[in-house]
């Protein structure tokens, strides 16, 4: 496995906290009873990662994921020939290795990796579920238990990133939004063991710069900026440093914008 595309394999017996916020799970699991690939589409830090390590586990399949980057061949994915001390031999990607076990690939940030990338993904992604290995002359049939899932962040879209029609049509999508105050609440105290106020103020702060959004924002805080801020209080940093810290510097290189996020956490955590 090159750095290009390092994987991250799951296992099915550990599975991690998920507080579902809609009927997410289900469709996962019909999409994958149905052998229907899943594209989820959210913002930064709300979650998309986890859910899809969550139902892994749920499902007991491994999973292997995949952060993509502009880098990332289809090579990577697929597999390559390498010399070793007893000659040329084929090592299998992270999609092949998936494919021929029958677990789950997790592509996260498909926009990010390169166009060529993507198109090795339409013959398994539509009712053919084979993926052909030029290079060895393979063709793989995915069994019933492998599943494909891609995700991309619709907020950083723009001409050059986006997924084509042709790709995007042959997935079922999930739409991540940052959770509801009370349930985003009940997530940083599950994390961290935070009490229960200063919880509260965390969302209050998140969905005050969330509706900036577009302003002075790129983009606003996800629920993982504050469960890192939650950890630093929980571990006696003061709120308004670990609010610095883990969010404001976090969000913007821009002084005056740092200062601007500054004075609505300061406003927020005023006893």
């Amino acid at each position: 496995m090159t750095n290009a595309a390092k994987n991250l394999r799951g296992t099915p017996s550990a599975i991690p906290t998920y507080h579902a916020g809609g009927q997410e799970v289900m469709l996962f699991e019909q999409a994958w009873r149905n052998q229907l690939p899943v594209l989820i589409k959210g913002p930064t830090g709300c979650g998309k990662t986890r859910f899809v390590r969550y139902m892994a586990a749920r499902l007991g399949r491994e999973l292997y994921t995949v952060s993509c980057h502009d880098d990332l061949s289809a090579s990577d994915l697929i597999g390559r020939h390498l010399i070793g001390n007893s000659g040329t031999y084929w090592l299998d990607g992270p999609l092949t290795r998936a494919v021929r076990e029958g677990s789950i690939c997790y592509l996260d940030e498909i926009v990010e990796a390169r166009k060529d990338t993507t198109v090795v993904l339409h013959a398994l992604s539509d009712d053919r579920r084979i993926l052909p290995i030029d290079r060895t002359g393979e063709v793989l049939q995915a069994p019933p238990e492998f599943m494909l899932v891609i995700s991309y962040n619709p907020g950083y879209q723009n001409v050059f990133k986006g997924l084509k029609p042709s790709t995007r049509q042959r997935f079922v999508a999930l739409r991540f939004d940052p959770p509801e105050a009370e349930r985003e609440e009940a997530i940083i105290r599950g994390e961290t063991g935070i009490d229960p106020d200063s919880a509260k103020r965390l969302v209050t702060l998140a969905n005050a710069l969330r509706s900036v959004v577009g302003q002075d924002l790129e983009e606003g805080p996800g629920t993982r900026l504050l469960i890192s801020a939650a950890r630093l209080m929980v571990n006696g940093v003061a709120p308004i440093m670990a609010c610095r810290a883990a969010i404001a510097e976090s969000l913007s290189d821009e002084s005056e914008v740092t200062t601007g996020l500054m004075e609505v956490v300061a406003a927020v955590f005023a006893d």
